[in-house]
């Protein structure tokens, strides 16, 4: 009997082969795991079109930021400094009142003629510096040295920025405290001249990262341009790999939205510059036009691989880039009011990290060294490219704040086919009765115990079944403590 089992169990080379070639599949009992890999390639593919929306959305949204410093921001100073000289005598013969803050300007007007007197410091001291001269001093360094310079310049670049828009903060409330309030600062003059300094030095970087491009781009060996793009596909291996949250994707992502506009001023001067040196000809222009595009593209890629692999490693929804969308939409809607709590450059300055007064700083000296204005017809192509910028900028802000509008309505409108019902009524009530009481006190918010989430104070307010929000009333007097009373449901018979 033992003999004949084991002959009985014995498996021949044939029946080997044959259950190899036949033997079938059964993926039917780990369903759920394939259809989780199938969304997540679809994820993966869809990434690349989300991330292009976000970007595009906040490229133009910097855009916006960019030319408000050449377009709207000169009218505004120059009404600041009429304000600034003729406001005193008609406060004087009594015509005008004095602010309550003991201020003869408003904020907005002080920060304007602040910014403008910056740029304007920041431009005569950049035009001493001699751009050919520095860029033959780049040209003569090795290949190896240039590209640790600018990776030492890209980091600079970072760093600099974080501390920028403090510096600037830190000014604009200076110049603009109540003078009733005990003074606790150095005053604005130090603020000032810190401010000047900054914005200075972050030009001159800007400068040197717009020099090493141009000597990648215009020498004969395309050597340190290839090595300058791989550069890009490093920044894979230190993004991918690491783990993420939403709201540390929110700033991978405004960081992409700033490098990529970043870049493409950067290659704009350096056209600007080519082309003077060649006399304007066209034809160097077709020339250095392959290379620009493919930095551009090398961006473009490594983004997209970026943010594919971060959002599959760390299991992040592709819907997630529509709420980044929303996030910025609210970002430009409420610096756009009337009593707005800042600019709009310096929201986009805060949420990207986009410090516009450097880049426009040396962007108006390259452009001012580069073309001569001499006769009455140069000066008129300046005021034709000037009424040009504006009306583009003009068009540009109508366009993105309709966008605006329109993510915001979409997201705070509810589904047609929603039907209210007691349960979601008495929830949107709860909802408004935790946001009104934590307003007195902070300790019974139980949302203060989860983690943040950056989204919560730029999402539209809860909406209860009738569509409108209840009111807070209080022994307060304004509305802060009292529970409102629930609304009543809406009733779906004969509907």
């Amino acid at each position: 009997m033992p003999r004949d089992r084991k002959k009985k169990n014995r498996v021949s080379l044939c029946k080997f082969l044959k259950s190899e070639v036949t033997r079938s599949y059964f993926l039917q009992q780990y369903e759920e795991r394939y259809e989780f890999k199938r969304e997540q390639i679809y994820t993966f593919m869809k990434i690349p079109r989300e991330v292009e929306k976000l970007i595009g959305y906040g490229f133009f949204q910097v855009v916006d930021a960019f030319l408000f410093i050449f377009t709207f921001l000169p009218l505004r100073f120059v009404l600041a400094v009429w304000a600034f000289l003729t406001r005193p005598l008609l406060i004087a013969v009594g015509l005008r009142r004095q602010q309550g803050d003991g201020h003869w300007l408003k904020p907005s007007e002080i920060i304007d003629m602040m910014k403008g007197l910056i740029i304007i410091i920041t431009c005569f001291f950049l035009s001493y510096i001699d751009t050919s001269m520095l860029y033959h001093v780049v040209k003569s360094q090795s290949i190896i040295k240039l590209y640790m310079f600018y990776n030492m310049l890209e980091v600079g670049d970072k760093l600099m920025s974080s501390f920028g828009q403090d510096t600037l903060d830190a000014l604009h409330w200076t110049a603009t405290e109540p003078r009733k309030k005990k003074r606790q600062h150095l005053g604005t003059l130090p603020h000032f001249f810190l401010a000047t300094v900054y914005v200075f030095l972050h030009g001159i970087l800007i400068l040197f990262q717009t020099t090493v491009l141009n000597v990648a781009i215009n020498s004969s060996n395309k050597a340190l341009l290839t090595v300058m793009m791989s550069n890009n596909f490093v920044e894979l291996k230190g993004s991918v790999f690491k783990k993420f949250d939403r709201n540390n994707l929110l700033q991978v992502a405004c960081s992409d939205i700033r490098e990529r506009f970043h870049y493409c001023v950067l290659l704009l001067l350096v056209t600007v510059q080519t082309m003077k040196e060649f006399g304007w000809n066209e034809n160097q222009l077709w020339v250095l036009l392959p290379d620009c595009i493919l930095v551009l593209v090398a961006e473009l890629f490594v983004d997209w691989v970026k943010h594919a692999f971060i959002t599959r490693f760390n299991e992040i929804p592709v819907e997630i880039y529509r709420e980044y969308t929303l996030t910025l939409a609210y970002d430009l809607i409420s610096s756009k009011q009337k009593y707005a709590f800042s600019d709009h450059s310096d929201m986009v300055s805060h949420r990207m990290g986009f410090i516009s007064l450097p880049l426009a700083a040396l962007t108006a000296r390259i452009l001012l060294q580069s073309v001569r204005l001499t006769g009455t017809g140069a000066w008129l192509l300046v005021a034709a490219a000037y009424l040009a910028l504006a009306t583009f900028r003009v068009l540009n802000t109508i366009v993105i704040l309709g966008k605006a509008c329109d993510l915001i309505e979409a997201e705070s409108a509810p589904p047609p086919s929603t039907v209210a019902s007691p349960a979601s009524a008495a929830a949107a009530v709860a909802e408004v009765r935790s946001r009104c009481v934590s307003e007195c006190d902070p300790a019974a918010d139980s949302s203060l115990t989860e983690p943040y989430n950056v989204f919560r104070e730029f999402s539209p307010p809860a909406t209860a079944a009738t569509g409108e929000e209840p009111d807070c009333s209080c022994a307060h007097g304004d509305g802060r403590c009292e529970s409102p009373a629930a609304p009543t449901p809406v009733s779906t018979v004969g509907t």
